[in-house]
């Protein structure tokens, strides 16, 4: 059994990296699933979709049920990581006639993953008073890290079966991980339900400036990381020379923002966490505009801009996380976390599915200027939270 910070630390961080590579295991092999299951457009941006929404439906259950407060985190962490590895093993048995059903097991996968991250993060509070902000920088680095991996399984050439093997494998470890951790020495005990937590949540008002500028964030950052391959594909497409493998590309440009997670959340802790999640959206949503400029240039100018941005459109999500630790009350420590993230994941579904049909219309040359506008109102925000008394609850008074 974990018993010290450090290796609770990685434990923890190993643990939700192995977990999150459920997110994208299907949509990494979404042209071979386009193929063998005859999909639309539609469908296939609905296995990514379909997660979102499974994703926000599981939350807002755990939120309304106070079941990240009511129950241990580390056991919501492993029985959620065992049942959405059973899910996405449920893939295989998919075929072209069954296509309902792959969604469907999709949807309950995120189902399950609301159980993993939100847990994930109240574990890692529970060990850090102190560095919270790089802990659970580290934290949100190994989702990121996680969420690309089925790009590099995919990129070393396995079939699309492989990738969800490995995906529910990697999984199933990490919940044997979760087992091996204590509970922290700033963990807060199991609460009784409550019907009034989310009201005592919402009528925070450190939670909600830190929930807006979550929500800026989360406009940008989903849809990035679902079509940043489409965009590299078509750009390739456009391009004199070819620019090699694409999703060996997409893999770096995402796992590049686990350092910029962790290098996010040291700086929030040492100089405040507003600067810091408002500087990384200032130059994530700037890379944003910059996407039209690049569209069809050669790799070495379209790889160095979206390494740029892979850095920042992840940085500052953890510091989100750390400011809703330090200004909500530590009986609601579980929910608020749960809550701030579903509402986030709600948001996505809208520009999830925006961005291909703007790339439909416009080309995908034109199809992510649109996601710098959540950056610049959550950069507002957290120009709001800096000028309130909660400033003093930040990073140990920095803001």
């Amino acid at each position: 059994m974990t018993e010290s910070p450090r290796g609770a630390l990685a434990t923890i961080a190993l643990g939700q990296l192995f977990a999150l590579s459920l997110w994208f295991s299907a949509s990494a092999v979404a042209p071979q699933l386009e193929d063998v299951w005859n999909l639309s457009i539609g469908q296939v941006a609905g296995l990514t979709l379909a997660v979102q929404i499974g994703f926000v439906a599981g939350a807002l259950l755990l939120a309304v049920f106070n079941l990240a407060d009511v129950f241990p985190s580390r056991r919501l962490f492993v029985a959620s990581a065992i049942g959405g590895a059973l899910a996405n093993l449920g893939l295989l048995a998919v075929s072209a006639d069954t296509v309902t059903l792959g969604l469907a097991l999709r949807f309950i996968t995120g189902m399950f993953l609301a159980g993993v991250y939100p847990a994930g993060l109240k574990v890692m509070s529970g060990w850090f008073k102190t560095g919270r902000g790089m802990a659970l920088g580290v934290l949100v680095g190994a989702l990121t890290v996680g969420s690309a991996s089925p790009h590099l399984v995919r990129g070393l050439g396995l079939e699309w079966e492989g990738v969800v093997v490995a995906a529910s494998a990697l999984t199933f470890l990490s919940a044997g991980l979760m087992t091996r951790v204590g509970d922290g020495p700033h963990e807060v005990p199991s609460q009784p339900f409550q019907w009034n937590q989310l009201g005592r949540v919402m009528g925070n008002r450190g939670f909600r400036l830190s929930t807006y500028g979550y929500l800026g964030h989360m406009w940008e950052l989903y849809a990035m990381w679902t079509w940043v391959a489409a965009f590299l594909a078509a750009s390739s497409a456009a391009a004199v020379v070819s620019y090699g493998s694409v999703p060996l590309i997409t893999f770096f440009v995402i796992a590049v923002g686990g350092l910029g997670s962790w290098w996010a959340g040291s700086l929030g802790d040492r100089f405040g966490r507003t600067k810091v999640a408002g500087g990384a959206m200032a130059i994530s949503g700037t890379m944003a505009l910059l996407t039209p400029l690049i569209f069809g240039t050669p790799v070495w100018v379209v790889v160095p801009v979206l390494l740029v941005w892979g850095f920042t459109v992840i940085a500052d999500s953890a510091q989100f996380s750390t400011m809703v630790t330090e200004t909500s009350d530590d009986g609601v420590r579980g929910t608020a976390l749960t809550l701030q993230t579903a509402v986030g994941f709600l948001l996505t579904l809208v520009t999830i599915r925006g961005v291909p049909a703007l790339a439909d219309s416009f080309g995908w040359q034109w199809a992510f200027p649109v996601l710098a506008i959540g950056p610049a109102l959550g950069v507002l925000a957290m120009v709001r939270l800096m000028a309130s008394p909660y400033r003093a609850k930040l990073a140990g008074g920095r803001g």
